[in-house]
This record gives structure tokens, C-alpha cells and sequence, in this order.
């Protein structure tokens, strides 16, 4: 283990920096959306930008990394996204912001596609689950100080975009310095998201509503946040919590689906999510959104792990790639959504859209549960511990190949 961890220390140590940087950008940008009178719908365009982008990135930044190595392409994407995002504060408009963020969502592609098959092919099949769950320790937890460092200076000037893009930045000197070569790219087999969907249709149902759920809540959250009155600092923190809940939720609920159906904790999860609420009291909401955060949280690898269940070996990374894909289409579709839900009806209303989104979710898997025999537990592959695309993506080809 601690051979394997001089492998991807340095990668680990710019992952993390990347991510602090990413995340003090992604708050920042609605919270002065919202401060600047932006009407909602803008705001949800420009939050949605990014996972538009983030689906580019699925399709074509692989290409990248095939032809120039791991260590250029971390460097060329890394840089593009620093770049980037010192543009933000040189052109305050809606439809520029979007374009910016679509650029920013493919490069992050790139990164998370350059950061995790990295991890996977140089880690061992001993090792590789160590080593996946320290990257999502250290997504989550530099996610978490992201979105406390928006209260260091005021969102209406440059600072808080210089202090992001300069964390960008120095997230290239560890792996630009490090003297681990970076792996070769192996090949894989390919696998459309049709055949996917053939293969395990609640996998890939699951990590569209998985999108449609986080890509709203992170993209809104915010923007929720400082309409009700929340002072920054409130909204840091209520970010922060979600994802939080999001980080301890992984290991328990993943001990469940190791043991019983995936679908049946999987339809729980959803129905409590569907079923909470959260009152007009900052303190409950605050309460609440670790909840929130937890559940959702959970729903993206629970589906990833359940497809994995039918996935053949050397499909896995292809099938890795539809998963994030399928995710990537719904978290651009929530934004979107859930501004149009809230400028229709008021603030509050984007708590009713998850609770709509995950109780269809839930009786389409309910509905799964009729169609297909369960696999015996011994059967399944192992739960991984995984963020999402707006912490981290996934590239984890650990499942045990398919049984007839």
C-alpha cells in the first residue's frame, strides 16, 4: 500500500488543490448571480453550462489523454481552466458566463478523466480501493473548504476568481514535478450507452436521475441560499454540510448494498429523500441538507455498483465512461429545470422538484425490482465509495465480470 501511494501522491496532492479551486469558483459564481438580480432562469442556464460541458468532455477529452500522456494532459487542461476563469470577473453577462462554463466543464472532464484512470492503472487490484477512497476523502473534504473560502473576500470583486484560479494553478506543480512517469493508456473496448442501457437499464435510469438531483441542488443550492436571506457565510456552510452528509453516508450505505438487493436500498434511499422536508427555519434547513446531501450522495455509485453487477471486465472502463455520461445529461437538464420550477412558483419550490425527481426515480426501480431476479450477494462486485461530477467522476474497472 504505501509503495502504491508514492505512485499518486503528488497526483492525490493537485487532485486536491484542483478541486479546492473548482469548488470556491462553482459557490461563488451563482452567489453573485444572485446578488446581482440575475432573474433565476439565467442563473440555472449558466449553473447548467458546466455539466453541459462536462458531458463534451466525456465524449471527446479521453482523445487528449491517449495522444499527449497523462502528466500533459493534466497540465494542458489545468491550465485551460485557470485561465478560464479569471475571464469571469472581465465580463459580467449571463450568456458569457455560460460559455466559460462550458469550457470549464469540458476541461474538468478531461482532468477527472486524467486524475482517475491515472489512480486505477497504477494502482494493484489490492490496492485500487484504498487508494479510489482516499481521492474521494480528499474531493469531498477540499470540495467542503472550497465553499468556505467564498467568505475570505467579498464575491463582487476579483479576488475570490484570482485566489481560484491561482489555486488552479498551483495544482499543476506537484504532478508537472513529480518523478512517477505517468501510465500508458490502455485500450479498452467500447461501449455505447444504448448497449449500456440494454445491460442494466436501472444503472443508467439511476445515474441520469442521480444528475438531474445534484447537478440542480449544487447548481441552485447556492442561489436558494441568498434569496431566502442567507448571509454567505450560511451558505457556505449549507453547502459545505450537503456535502458532508454526502462523504459519511458512502461507507453505511455501501455496507447495505453489499449485503442485500442494491435495488431495495437503493428505492429506500430514494423514498426518504422524497419524503423529507425542510421547514422555513435556517437551522432545520441546515439540519436537513446533511440528510439531503447523504441521500443523494449515494444514488450515483449505487447505480454504478449495480451496473457493475452485469458488466463484463473489459467493458468496465467503457461502461465507467456511460455511467458519468448518463449523469453528465441529467445534471445539465437540472439547473435548468429546477430555475424554471423556482421562477415559476418561489424559492422552496426547488426542494419539490428533488422530491419529484427522486420519487420517480424510486418507482422506476421499484419497477426494475419486477423485471429482473436479484443477484446473490456473493455475485455482486464491490460497493466503491465514488463522488460525482461535480466532486470527482468515476473510471473504476473493479467489478468481478458477469455471471450467466
Amino acid at each position: 500500500m504505501l509503495n502504491a501511494l508514492k505512485q499518486v501522491a503528488s497526483l492525490l496532492l493537485g487532485a486536491g488543490i484542483l478541486i479546492l479551486g473548482n469548488g470556491l469558483i462553482g459557490i461563488v459564481l451563482p452567489v453573485r448571480m444572485s446578488l446581482e438580480h440575475v432573474p433565476t432562469e439565467f442563473s440555472g442556464l449558466v449553473m447548467s453550462a458546466y455539466y453541459g460541458g462536462l458531458v463534451c468532455g466525456c465524449l471527446w477529452g479521453q482523445g487528449v489523454i491517449s495522444r499527449v500522456g497523462h502528466i500533459r494532459a493534466f497540465a494542458a487542461f489545468a491550465g485551460g481552466v485557470a485561465a478560464t476563469t479569471l475571464l469571469f470577473p472581465l465580463w459580467f453577462d449571463p450568456i458569457v458566463w455560460a460559455v466559460l462554463r462550458i469550457v470549464i466543464g469540458f476541461l474538468m472532464a478531461g482532468l477527472f478523466f486524467t486524475i482517475e484512470s491515472w489512480l486505477n492503472l497504477r494502482s494493484s487490484k489490492k490496492t485500487r480501493g484504498q487508494i479510489l477512497s482516499l481521492y474521494m476523502v480528499t474531493s469531498y473534504l477540499a470540495s467542503v473548504l472550497g465553499q468556505m473560502l467564498v467568505n475570505v473576500w467579498s464575491v463582487k470583486g476579483l479576488e475570490l476568481f484570482s485566489l481560484g484560479a491561482m489555486l488552479l494553478c498551483v495544482s499543476l506543480v506537484p504532478v508537472v514535478l513529480t518523478r512517477v512517469a505517468g501510465p500508458d493508456m490502455d485500450k479498452v473496448a467500447h461501449l455505447s450507452i444504448a448497449k449500456l442501457y440494454r445491460i442494466s437499464p436501472l444503472g443508467v435510469v439511476a445515474s441520469l436521475g442521480s444528475g438531474l438531483i445534484s447537478g440542480a441542488f449544487y447548481g441552485m443550492g447556492p442561489v436558494f441560499g441568498a434569496e431566502i436571506g442567507m448571509s454567505i457565510f450560511l451558505i457556505s456552510v449549507f453547502m459545505g454540510i450537503t456535502l458532508m452528509g454526502g462523504l459519511v453516508m458512502q461507507w453505511p450505505i455501501g455496507l447495505l448494498s453489499d449485503k442485500f438487493d442494491r435495488r431495495t436500498v437503493l428505492l429506500a434511499v430514494l423514498i426518504e429523500y422524497a419524503l423529507s422536508r425542510t421547514s422555513h427555519a435556517t437551522t432545520s434547513v441546515l439540519v436537513m441538507t446533511a440528510l439531503f446531501g447523504g441521500c443523494a450522495a449515494t444514488v450515483y455509485p449505487l447505480a454504478v455498483a449495480h451496473a457493475f453487477d452485469y458488466v463484463e471486465r473489459d467493458h468496465m472502463v467503457a461502461a465507467s465512461a456511460g455511467m458519468l455520461l448518463s449523469w453528465s445529461l441529467g445534471a445539465t437538464a437540472g439547473p435548468l429545470l429546477a430555475s424554471l420550477i423556482m421562477s415559476h412558483g418561489n424559492d422552496w419550490a426547488l426542494f419539490l422538484y428533488l422530491a419529484g425527481v427522486s420519487g420517480a426515480l424510486a418507482a422506476f426501480t421499484r419497477y426494475r425490482m419486477g423485471r429482473r431476479v436479484a443477484l446473490p450477494s456473493a455475485e455482486q462486485a464491490k460497493f466503491a465509495p465514488r463522488g460525482e461530477g461535480n466532486v470527482a467522476g468515476t473510471l473504476d474497472p473493479r467489478a468481478k465480470p458477469a455471471k450467466a
